[in-house]
């Protein structure tokens, strides 16, 4: 995108980018705030990956310039509002606090233009997996990770021919019959808290999937990943909403860097 000057919508949401983990496609989601403002920003959880950084302490500059870039925007006057996810449920125990002008909370309704409730949350709130069977959550992580590294080959392979970007994971997660069945379920039941907490629609993350669809009489969102897909999800002066996946918006241009100021995050707070 050659563009000095960003497109600007009502609001954005952003979810599951994991910083702190080695898959993190930190450059990407600089170059997207670059290019994209908006009143609110929506920080739908997992944005910190409390789970990885316990295992091995992991922050490039790339990461620390993802979190100045956002504290930047706040100081400039846009609204961010950072929704606790699973991988950052440490941040849960601080629900209501403000830092550097960030609110978090753990779940939140979005009023749109046009006059429509939405509930905003992570999500992971419904996996029975991560509630019940934590070992098992953290062994599908580990899973999850090994992915993520064919991932990366299979784009360095297509780099070095002069091929698009392609997600190897996200292939694989919406043709696997378990996956595809397990994505189903998910949706149902929280378009089901949709349905039950009286609101026109649910915005969430946590399975890396987006998609915009309606559930059963709910507007179910769900805003992706910055790992695998690089989406999020831009609502427009009108209410309307759209997906926006940057890697193909970018066509991998190079990414330029800010002269950023480091945030670093200390080890305990993982």
């Amino acid at each position: 995108m050659s563009s000095d000057h960003p497109k600007t919508f009502r609001t954005l949401f952003i979810s599951d980018v994991h910083l702190g983990s080695r898959v993190a496609k930190a450059e990407f989601l600089i170059d997207f705030l670059r290019h994209n403002e908006a009143d609110t920003i929506y920080l739908v959880g997992d944005i910190v990956d409390g789970w990885r950084l316990r295992r091995s302490w992991h922050w490039p500059q790339s990461h620390n310039d993802v979190v100045q870039k956002i504290l930047r925007k706040a100081r400039k006057g846009t609204k961010v509002i950072y929704v606790a996810g699973n991988h950052d449920e440490f941040l849960r125990s601080f629900q209501g606090v403000h830092f550097g002008g960030v609110e978090v909370v753990d779940r939140i309704v979005h009023e749109t233009a046009d006059g429509r409730r939405y509930l905003v949350i992570h999500g992971d709130q419904f996996d029975g997996i991560v509630h019940n069977f934590r070992w098992l959550a953290y062994l599908g992580d580990k899973a999850y990770d090994t992915a993520i590294v064919v991932n990366r080959v299979v784009a360095w392979v297509r780099h070095r021919f002069g091929l698009s970007y392609w997600s190897f994971s996200s292939w694989a997660k919406v043709r696997v019959k378990r996956a595809v069945s397990f994505i189903s379920a998910f949706q149902d039941i929280v378009a089901e808290e949709g349905r039950l907490s009286e609101v026109d629609g649910i915005i969430c993350g946590h399975i890396h999937h987006a998609t915009i669809e309606t559930i059963k009489g709910v507007h179910y969102i769900n805003t992706g990943d910055w790992v695998e897909s690089c989406t999020a999800v831009a609502e427009n002066f009108d209410g309307s909403f759209e997906i926006l996946t940057w890697a193909k918006i970018t066509s991998g241009a190079p990414v330029e860097r800010d002269e950023l100021v480091p945030v670093l995050l200390p080890a305990e707070a993982a």
